[in-house]
């Protein structure tokens, strides 16, 4: 019932009462105790996330949410202890020099939690974070958890800045 009447008032070019209707089916979806459970939690956290795509301030409060989680990890455990720098070593052949540069692994910040959190890692942290928002790459060294923590947090983040951005968009266009 609630798809017809969307469809009816999308054709009529009524926008913002389709957008109720189709808040309204959704609804009526998730709680159809007829639909696979798989179907409902997903619908859920659609739902809990964004509004079924209608909720702009809703998935805007979770990216900043998982933002400030990411940036908490990475000041913790992904931001290595010093950062490593690149060693070259060269080999004088006559008039040929040759430079290899040697990149070395990044070392596990050791000692308590509570010295790891300074403003110079904070900001590199927010650094890092911003940039595997925008889906680039933060070209930082990482440990091996920082590296783990920027993957997740470019597929996570740059999809709930998409849900904001198509929430936003469907506000404008009504």
């Amino acid at each position: 019932m609630y798809r017809h009447l969307r469809k009816s008032l999308e054709d009529a070019k009524n926008e913002p009462d389709a957008a109720d209707f189709y808040y309204g089916e959704m609804e009526m979806r998730r709680h159809d105790g007829d639909r696979p459970r798989s179907e409902r939690a997903l619908l859920t956290l659609y739902w809990a996330v964004s509004g079924y795509g209608l909720r702009a301030s809703r998935a805007l409060a979770w990216l900043f949410g998982a933002m400030a989680v990411t940036v908490l990890i990475m000041m913790l455990w992904g931001i290595p202890e010093d950062a490593p720098r690149a060693m070259r070593t060269g080999h004088l052949t006559g008039q040929d020099i040759s430079l290899p540069t040697a990149n070395p692994t990044a070392v596990n910040p050791s000692g308590p939690l509570s010295s790891r959190l300074t403003s110079q890692r904070w900001e590199k942290s927010v650094r890092i974070v911003v940039n595997s928002v925008v889906f680039r790459s933060s070209g930082q060294n990482l440990t091996t958890t920082g590296t783990y923590v920027e993957m997740a947090s470019r597929l996570t983040e740059a999809a709930l800045l998409g849900l904001a951005v198509l929430a936003v968009r469907g506000r404008v266009k009504r």
